[in-house]
């Protein structure tokens, strides 16, 4: 009888302690899955980083892949594709529905989502998107800047899209071939640390990604890299073509 009273005593003294120990316990689980979450969160965007990266050195060592014919008019330039904008009532639902189908985002292309400058359009529309190597808009350098790229594809009919086009493009391209990025030709938009930004829509081998990439007027881009464009019969002001003239690479 000592014997049962002695391991009940034990039970009631120890019983605070079990109890701290749980708390503890609980407390550890949900400390690690906080670290966890965070730890994947970085790695995604370095990630997405050390894609595009790759990718931008990639390109300086395939010149043979681009096509050499100069576009004249943007008229000569087939529709790539067409996509739909305006489906989401949010940027947040738009957000929501790239987690949904398990599409990578990157940091910077996170952050520019949440931006009050990142638009939605308020109907449902279709754009028409062409598609143009860097080297067909006829430069002939290795790199050239965003901003001479911009002006030359306004002289030719081409203009600037949206920018939801570009996570409404990774979301109804999912049949995208592994090692194709696309720039998406967009006005830049600021990250909360005011880096301009525009978007990648790409497929880097580990999935389909949106990634952000440097958006400044002087950001290099190799002639080898391919942007997204719409239609335009507008040809860019001749202002406009002589500052894009002036920061063209000798």
């Amino acid at each position: 009888m000592s014997i049962l009273i002695g391991r009940a005593d034990c039970g009631a003294v120890n019983q605070p302690s079990a109890g701290r120990n749980r708390r503890h316990l609980v407390a550890s689980i949900v400390c690690a899955a906080c670290l966890i979450s965070l730890a994947d969160d970085a790695w995604a965007q370095c990630a997405a980083r050390d894609v595009l990266q790759k990718e931008m050195k990639a390109h300086s060592r395939r010149p043979s892949d681009v096509p050499q014919q100069l576009i004249k008019s943007a008229r000569d330039v087939p529709t790539w594709r067409t996509i739909r904008l305006g489906t989401f009532r949010n940027s947040i639902a738009l957000r929501n529905a790239l987690d949904s189908m398990g599409c990578g985002i990157g940091g910077a292309a996170s952050e520019i989502l949440a931006r009050p400058t990142f638009t939605i359009a308020s109907k449902t529309t279709e754009v028409k998107l062409v598609a143009v190597w860097v080297a067909e808009l006829g430069f002939k350098t290795d790199a050239v800047t965003l901003a001479a790229i911009y002006a030359r594809a306004r002289q030719l009919g081409f203009e600037l899209t949206d920018a939801e086009v570009g996570p409404q493009l990774r979301i109804q391209y999912l049949d995208q071939p592994m090692g194709e990025f696309l720039v998406i030709g967009m006005k830049p938009i600021k990250t909360w640390g005011g880096e301009p930004t525009i978007l990648n829509v790409a497929n880097g081998g580990a999935g389909l990604i949106l990634i952000g990439q440097d958006g400044r007027n002087e950001a290099e881009i190799a002639t080898t890299s391919r942007f997204l464009f719409e239609r335009s019969n507008e040809p860019a002001p001749d202002d406009e073509l002589e500052k894009a003239a002036a920061l063209l690479p000798p």
